[in-house]
């Protein structure tokens, strides 16, 4: 049974099947919430930024240096967005002229900002992410609030709103401007300190004539004092942010992020795992299928032999804490091996080590025939990779990643996990059984570049460098086990990552069986 109140979710990204409006798990998630919303009959309203020239794409030079270029939104996407709103909103003391661009799905709405004029109103929303200077940022994300507090006040009626969650701390700036107090969660889909941005108070001052005691006001803390309730993405995320914010305690729960099945899982594995038709025979037929399709793709990148090959795959966003280090140094390890390495991701362009990684593995995917790298991946590459794969490297940090969900998608298709204990592994993965774990399970924030990560970094390589070999000799000595893990996976991860689990914890007033 559904209840007819809305909900809004506020979030800088969202990533649907198509369109350049988003920049890696946070998006990606947003995307499926919203397909999933749709399926159940929430009525759900999306807000979120058309970037006209979207995230980052990369060329390479002669030198294998990437090269950032944007990324303009294809005709596809612009042609199913609908005009639905427009409105003036006051920023700067100067009137900026803003559209709301619609997509629906049943009773969800996508709802995109784009702001017409003036021409440095308009510039603000060109790139997701992406901004020169502290003073732009700014601004780009109070328009954000400003064009969501006019959007809900013109086309939403406050009483019959169940709750405004904001995704991260950009979106934190709504609730300053518009106030309903009660409304409110905050979503804090981040361990580290990249997900807690800072602004001089005098931008608030000049913009909102509120005068804050520090100097330095951190978004994160605004979202949780304004807000009734906030979440975390995963059991392990909660622990770490209790001791970030033990002020907050009190409202902090959490949530384990999911995934849509509808989108992720392949049709024919959802449909003989429903009917109970999924016995060991036919899982593998399945598998064999999947695999070659992924083959079919990754040949016509790169020419290489891949039949009868082991493939793992690392796809990720291309940043120190997620340890692509760690596939940098097996790769010299497994050259005379029938062993292919796929790597997909890119860096922030501002990120110049996630840029000096992207160059690496470049270099590695022109010297090596045995892998592949993807930079410029999407929602279509990762389907096709986290179906088709024999194994996904799952590497972060312990303590720094706050959920992760590709060991999801790669579950619910069958394909086990090599995973550090981090995010919501613990609440997923058991050793053996549906999936492999190596390294600690840290939950204290440790500096990155420090020595005792450094040390950690070690120790844990070493496991994860021995387990794979373990892994790969199960694969070809006795590939009956192996597929027999992978059919664990899919077993015990499909009613548990379903989104629908998730929208139930998040909205259990609004959803209920009977």
């Amino acid at each position: 049974m559904i209840k007819n109140e809305n909900v809004i979710s506020v979030t800088p990204d969202i990533a649907l099947e198509f369109g350049n409006t988003y920049a890696g798990g946070l998006g990606v998630l947003e995307g499926d919430k919203f397909y999933a919303a749709a399926d159940l009959g929430i009525n759900y309203h999306v807000l979120s930024i058309y970037y006209k020239e979207g995230y980052v794409d990369y060329e390479f030079d002669s030198n294998l240096n990437p090269i950032p270029k944007p990324q303009p939104q294809p005709k596809e996407f612009s042609s199913r967005l609908n005009i639905f709103d427009e409105f003036n909103i006051n920023l700067r003391n100067e009137v900026v002229k803003v559209q709301a661009l619609k997509y629906s799905e049943k009773n969800a709405n996508a709802i995109f900002f784009k702001s017409i004029s003036p021409n440095w109103a308009e510039k603000l929303f060109e790139r997701l992410y992406i901004e020169e200077n502290t003073e732009i940022k700014f601004y780009k994300y109070l328009l954000f609030a400003k064009a969501s507090e006019a959007y809900i006040r013109r086309n939403i009626s406050l009483d019959e709103i169940e709750c405004i969650d904001l995704q991260e701390s950009y979106a934190a700036l709504l609730p300053l401007s518009l106030k309903i107090p009660g409304k409110y969660r905050l979503v804090i889909h981040t361990a580290g300190p990249w997900g807690h941005p800072t602004f001089n108070r005098e931008f608030f001052r000049k913009e909102l004539g509120y005068t804050f005691v520090d100097n330095d006001v951190v978004l994160t803390e605004i979202g949780l004092s304004l807000s009734r309730q906030s979440l975390a993405v995963s059991a392990k995320h909660l622990s770490i942010l209790l001791k970030v914010f033990p002020h907050h305690r009190d409202k902090l729960s959490y949530v384990t992020n999911g995934i849509c099945l509808k989108r992720w899982m392949d049709l024919e594995l959802a449909e003989k795992h429903r009917n109970y038709e999924l016995r060991l025979d036919t899982f593998i037929e399945i598998r064999e299928r999947l695999k070659q399709r992924l083959i079919d793709y990754l040949s016509k990148i790169k020419d290489i032999d891949l039949d009868n090959k082991f493939i793992a795959v690392w796809s990720r966003r291309m940043v120190p804490y997620k340890r692509p280090d760690f596939i940098a140094r097996l790769i010299p390890q497994i050259k005379d091996k029938p062993i292919v390495i796929v790597i997909s991701g890119k860096a922030h362009p501002f990120d110049f080590q996630g840029l000096e990684y992207m160059k690496l593995f470049m270099k590695l995917h022109k010297e090596f025939n045995n892998v592949i790298y993807i930079p410029n991946y999407s929602i279509y590459t990762a389907k096709l990779i986290l179906s088709g794969a024999d194994l996904l490297l799952f590497t972060p940090f312990p303590g720094w990643e706050a959920c992760g969900t590709s060991y999801m998608k790669a579950a619910v298709n069958g394909i086990p996990s090599l995973s550090s204990i981090d995010g919501g592994v613990p609440e997923f993965i058991i050793n053996d059984i549906n999936g492999w774990l190596f390294g600690e399970d840290v939950r204290l924030l440790i500096e990155y570049f420090s020595e005792a990560a450094k040390e950690i970094n070690e120790r844990e390589y070493q496991q994860f460098q021995t387990l794979f070999f373990k892994i790969y000799e199960i694969y070809r000595n006795d590939p009956e086990a192996y597929y027999r893990v992978g059919l664990n996976a899919l077993r015990t991860f499909v009613s548990r990552a379903n989104m629908e689990r998730v929208l139930k914890e998040y909205y259990p007033n609004l959803i209920r069986i009977y």
